[in-house]
């Protein structure tokens, strides 16, 4: 078991110490789970009535936490809990796991395929020819790597993930379980005689640096050229990009989200859960669209979106609000 004393885990994050706590702490836990071993957070002035509630030994706050500890508890001030925390979570990570040998004996690797040093790959997986892999990747078992690939270094893929031909993944990526990256995008066209005619997808996907896709998330090659996925993009679980769009650099895809073909999303866009956007949108950078939206035309940079079909979030908040007033008065 990992334990750290507060002055151990300041000595990290470089924050001020308020009060003083002797006991060794065992791991970190939200405030109302906490024991009296474990360290907590607060990151917003709204949580600070939960403290005293919590059995936490210590916290991390935001410099702006008027309350205090209390008797053998201890604060660490930063300027922001919340990147702290994660600071927090990877000094008690717990340990990744275990290749007994780097390339396991059973994987199947095509004899063209480069494996760059210090490379693992873990059973049953997959490695077809001419595929290049980087330096330092972790590929868990079960990993499927098709014909002319690339994958760049420090990337980590988990078990289950799919890499058809001819991708391209950047270095310090992470694909989570089962993963699919450049599945066909869906084309289909009605034809008198032969019903829906499947349109060739004969693109690739290009997928940035430091880019993380979530659990049985779907990247769609594109039907003639690239989809693309900038640097930095966050994806989460269960999310669908579709053939041809293009993503810029830093932005985030929540769960159940999804995009249709051709869409464009400029740097820094926020997808909420479960959003949808048509085919062929543009929307600008620093844009957000709440959770549930549909998106049907193009979004200016900046702008926050909400309702379905989306309009601006203080429209929306205007509309909801007169048939919250229409259905209070109908009742009367």
């Amino acid at each position: 078991m990992k334990t750290y004393t507060i002055q151990e885990i300041n000595h990290i994050l470089k924050g001020e110490i308020v009060g003083n706590t002797t006991t060794s702490i065992t791991a970190p836990e939200q405030l109302a789970e906490a024991k009296d071993t474990e360290i907590s957070f607060i990151g917003n002035k709204k949580y600070e009535k939960f403290w005293a509630t919590s059995n936490a030994c210590a916290a991390v706050v935001n410099n702006d936490i008027a309350i205090e500890p209390g008797e053998n508890c201890a604060f660490i001030k930063v300027a922001n809990a919340d990147l702290a925390m994660s600071q927090v979570l990877e000094m008690f990570a717990p340990d990744t796991p275990v290749f007994a040998v780097n390339i396991h004996p059973t994987a199947v690797i095509d004899a063209s395929a480069s494996i760059g040093h210090h490379t693992k790959i873990g059973a049953g997986t997959y490695i077809g020819p001419n595929v290049q892999i980087g330096e330092n990747v972790i590929i868990y078992p079960n990993v499927t790597i098709l014909d002319e690939s690339t994958i760049g270094n420090n990337t980590t893929i988990w078990s289950g993930t799919v890499i058809r031909e001819r991708c391209h993944i950047g270095s310090h990526c992470i694909l989570h379980p089962n993963a699919t990256i450049g599945a066909d995008g869906f084309g289909f066209r009605p034809d008198p005689e032969k019903g829906l005619v499947k349109i060739p997808q004969i693109g690739n996907v290009i997928i940035g640096n430091g880019v993380e896709i979530g659990a049985n998330s779907c990247v769609d090659r594109g039907k003639f050229s690239s989809t693309i996925l900038g640097d930095g993009c966050k994806i989460d679980n269960l999310v669908q990009i579709g053939h041809n769009s293009k993503l810029g650099k830093f932005c985030i895809m929540a769960g159940n989200s999804g995009l249709a073909g051709s869409v464009t999303l400029g740097n820094g866009v926020i997808i909420g859960g479960s959003a949808s956007i048509k085919d062929h949108i543009v929307i600008g950078d620093g844009a957000i669209v709440g959770a549930g939206s549909g998106v049907a035309a193009d979004i200016p940079a900046g702008k926050v979106m909400l309702g379905y079909p989306a309009v601006e979030a203080r429209d929306a908040l205007k509309q909801w609000a007169i048939l919250k007033r229409l259905v209070r008065d109908a009742n009367k």
